[in-house]
């Protein structure tokens, strides 16, 4: 005969209640994961347990920077070669990059005049001596860069800022005469002020509007190799307080965003506390844009704290990076995550500073620099040309680099790198105005980081650099959930 279990009415609450418990114990999470392994921003929901998981804790309640946004730069080489691809390929990478279902860019860059990453030497001021630029003219946009830029408008369903960057003034307007380094003349800085008020005119015609700019792509100069100005920090400083700041200010273009130095993150405090001199210039200074070069693994932690506290409501945006010397590796995955890459110091940086230079998995960098920028109080980080051929260009200095999407124009065929994976874990999932916030992670082997975005949902981003699988408990208040992350993998963890 088959015994029934009976129950007392207390009993059958308790066991209510613990079930209720049990159930509000879990945190409700989605895990999108990109691993060396093969996962490609792959939903996991099965993981491992270990007794000795670490911990990471989320407390909303304390806030840091809002964030700006994520993306890339157009650039001419990039929408070059997405004129020489079929229509489908074209739309496919800039959906891939822009709509809400890809990468969904929300802040990008663009160049004025030529840079590096141009097919030829270029300016919108062909006329010498033309002060009050009569003669101004987007005409070399109009082939490539600007419809690259109107498509991805189309493919956006959120839209994007865009701010604009000068390599180079006309040679005209230059002491050497010259593309490559030398100064302003000071009789034509009232004429390059008028230049940026001009672009914003140029582009708005085109239905396309201008956020902002900076006002130097790499002041110190890049080694006489491609375009480039040299401004110190004081010279900077005085043409933005007594030049551009008033001039877009009287043309109606005040609520444009000017962001100063534009390099390397060892020379921030320098030039901080010259753009911040006074009330009067930092009035026009906006905020300060950095570049992740000097080292293929430090994000000078101290140089973006000094900068944040120097003007902590200010904006701090990385706006270049990208893995550089190096022709791209096409359809291997694998190389994006073995520590073979090279950059520009492996070779040229001087011996005292060669040890910031070592080789480095591409993966790694963009994962760890993108982390460690955002725990450091950066609001927006901005990745380098969004497309690039098999050879790492078209460049007509020859200055070689790689991009998230590589193309084969010949064949019209097209390779998402792994590195566009790793940005899309950001740009995607951490959106525009969503606030960074504490993660508490006590195993120093695993980088983190967390943002609350507008729609309440919270994003916490994990990378293992490590090559062993690693555990640890999600916890946000009173519920919890216990994950795994593979070996050398990132993963990005949406709490709804």
């Amino acid at each position: 005969m088959k015994r029934v279990k009976k129950y007392s009415l207390s009993m059958l609450i308790l066991m209510a209640v613990t079930s209720c418990t049990s159930e509000k114990s879990s945190l409700n999470v989605e895990v999108l994961e990109t691993s060396r392994s093969g996962n490609k921003l792959t939903q996991v929901s099965e993981f491992k347990t270990s007794a000795d998981a670490s911990t990471i804790v989320i407390n909303p309640e304390k806030k840091y920077q809002t964030i700006t946004g994520f993306g890339g730069a157009f650039t001419e080489s990039s929408a070059y070669l997405l004129n020489k691809l079929s229509k489908a390929n074209r739309d496919e990478i800039l959906k891939a990059y822009f709509d809400k279902d890809g990468a969904n860019y929300s802040l990008t860059r663009t160049h004025m005049n030529s840079c590096d990453f141009s097919l030829t030497n270029y300016s919108y001021t062909p006329v010498e001596g033309d002060k009050e630029l009569k003669h101004f003219t987007i005409q070399e946009d109009m082939d490539d860069l600007i419809p690259m830029i109107k498509d991805a408008m189309q493919a956006s369903q959120d839209g994007f800022k865009i701010f604009a960057s000068p390599w180079s003034a006309a040679p005209w307007m230059k002491d050497n005469n010259n593309w490559v380094g030398g100064k302003l003349l000071p009789e034509y800085y009232d004429t390059w002020a008028l230049f940026f008020s001009k672009y914003i005119d140029a582009y708005k015609e085109q239905g396309i509007e201008i956020w902002g700019f900076t006002v130097e792509n790499e002041p110190h100069g890049n080694g006489n190799n491609w375009e480039s100005m040299h401004f110190s920090p004081k010279e900077m400083t005085d043409f933005v307080e007594f030049h551009l700041g008033p001039k877009l200010e009287a043309d109606g273009y005040g609520d444009k965003i000017i962001l100063g130095y534009d390099q390397n993150r060892a020379g921030l405090k320098e030039w901080v506390d010259e753009m911040y001199r006074s009330e009067s210039s930092s009035k026009y200074f906006h905020g300060t844009a950095i570049h992740w070069y000097e080292s293929t693994y430090d994000f000078f932690p101290e140089a973006l704290q000094y900068a944040h506290n120097k003007a902590p409501s200010k904006y701090l945006i990385e706006t270049e990076g990208c893995v550089d010397s190096e022709v791209p590796k096409w359809n291997d995955d694998d190389w994006y995550w073995r520590k073979e890459a090279t950059d520009w110091g492996w070779d040229w940086a001087s011996e005292k500073e060669k040890y910031l230079h070592p080789k480095y998995a591409p993966v790694n960098r963009y994962a760890r620099d993108i982390i460690g920028c955002l725990n450091n109080w950066v609001d927006g980080w901005v990745d380098w040309n969004m497309v690039l051929d098999t050879q790492g260009g078209p460049n007509w200095f020859k200055n070689w680099c790689v991009a998230p999407v590589i193309v084969d124009p010949e064949k019209d065929e097209v390779y998402f790198t792994p590195l566009y994976y790793t940005m899309t874990h950001f740009s995607k999932y951490i959106r525009p105005e969503a606030e960074v916030i504490d993660a508490q992670n006590s195993d120093k082997d695993l980088m983190v980081t967390a943002a609350k975005n507008p729609d309440g949902s919270i994003a916490v981003v994990v990378f293992n650099e490590g090559e062993s699988e690693k555990t640890f408990q999600l916890t946000l208040g009173e519920k919890s959930k216990n994950i795994s992350i593979k070996a050398q993998a990132i993963q990005t963890i949406v709490i709804n």
